[in-house]
């Protein structure tokens, strides 16, 4: 082998290791760019902590603010039955009558009673006059003027007395017409004509006031202490003088128009089934609400002081509890814990673990995996104000 060509191969060798070597990182930059998880398209939602509107919702039922029974104070024969059974009622108007004819005939004899005594105090009242001067000339003895003032009062409260009678008389009589004294829907008649009416009779029948109508519904224990609590903490406040409104949803699903107010609150938990009895009151000119119907009741006016708000999508659950992706300065995926409170429409109220002016992921989030780069579009999902549960 010629000293040329002993020269040539070393550096020839070395030039093919060289190719090869450029060859192959050329390759794994090539390889490592096809391997690249590409970013994911999500949308955003940046944190803003403000004071919140609160609602707690209940199951209640309607009833009637004034339920009254309609009974008989005479004793007599049910002769005739005025109102038509179901039919709206006026304060005033008469729904029974019962015999007037014996009460007629009380009345009259109690007038003539009165007559009678009324007859013998003027003539009393004459021997008094008659007495009183003779007893001044000592014509008479002192004892006739006593006995003549004795049957004078004597007579004058018998007057009374009669006079009392012929009261009771005259109510008696106005009795017999049996009135509603209260406006509302009227229930079936518990007597018919010709049955005997007497003091230990049940009701004949009732009469309910619809308007105002009354929504009672029951609140636990524990959420009475839980609302303790968090207005302690300063993570709920109540309205001014606790003016809580109220709002109804029907059974369809439709939002009764007019808004109550809490007028009573039971002063004692009840030992039957654990639970504070609350009453709201609320206008029904219009009669759509009857008593009996069962209700979702809304109670309006609470706040949630600087609160946060997210959409329900972009809290996931892991093995640990609740977490959201955050999204980092740089583009990033960041896996962070947070704590839940109660659920407001489609959206979390978050106790721990954001703060004011973070940004998370609040759709997409199934797909994404720590660090994993994001590529944000325009949000879509935004905090509704839908009722709190």
């Amino acid at each position: 082998m010629s000293p040329r060509y002993s020269t040539f191969m070393p550096l020839l060798a070395s030039l093919a290791f060289i190719s090869i070597f450029i060859g192959a990182c050329t390759d794994g930059d090539k390889k490592s760019a096809q391997q690249a998880p590409p970013a994911l398209e999500v949308e955003a939602y940046e944190v803003q902590a403000k004071d919140t509107p609160v609602s707690f919702e209940f199951v209640g039922k309607t009833a009637s603010s004034r339920r009254v029974e309609i009974r008989s104070r005479v004793e007599g024969f049910l002769e005739r039955q005025m109102y038509v059974e179901g039919s709206t009622v006026k304060a005033g108007d008469i729904m029974f009558q019962i015999d007037k004819k014996p009460f007629a005939a009380q009345l009259s004899a109690a007038n003539a009673e009165l007559a009678q005594q009324q007859a013998r105090m003027e003539t009393a009242l004459i021997n008094l006059n008659r007495v009183r001067p003779l007893v001044k000339k000592k014509a008479v003895a002192q004892k006739e003027l006593d006995d003549a003032t004795g049957t004078y009062r004597s007579a004058a409260a018998a007057v009374e007395a009669a006079r009392a009678n012929v009261v009771q008389a005259e109510l008696n009589l106005g009795y017999t017409d049996i009135t509603s004294p209260v406006s509302g829907p009227s229930s079936s008649a518990a007597y018919r004509e010709g049955a005997y009416i007497s003091y230990n009779a049940g009701p004949l029948t009732y009469v309910a006031q619809i308007d105002p109508m009354w929504i009672e519904f029951s609140i636990t224990e524990n959420q009475i202490l839980r609302f303790r609590d968090e207005k302690k903490r300063g993570t709920f406040r109540a309205p001014e003088d606790g003016a809580f409104e109220i709002e109804i949803i029907l059974a369809d699903g439709t939002v009764y128009p007019q808004r109550g107010h809490i007028t009573f609150s039971d002063a004692s938990l009840s030992e039957e089934t654990g639970t504070f009895l609350i009453r709201a009151e609320i206008d029904n000119k219009e009669k759509a609400l009857r008593p009996g119907q069962f209700v979702r009741t809304r109670i309006l006016g609470g706040i949630r002081p600087k609160a946060i708000l997210v959409p329900k999508q972009a809290v996931q659950q892991g093995a640990k509890g609740s977490f959201v992706w955050l999204i980092s300065k740089d583009g990033k995926a960041q896996f962070q814990p947070v704590t839940v409170g109660n659920w407001r429409g489609d959206n979390w109220f978050i106790e721990n673990g954001l703060k004011n002016g973070d940004t998370l992921v609040s759709n997409g989030a199934m797909k994404v995996r720590a660090g994993a780069p994001l590529t944000i579009k325009p949000a879509q999902t935004e905090a509704t104000d839908n009722s709190a549960q």
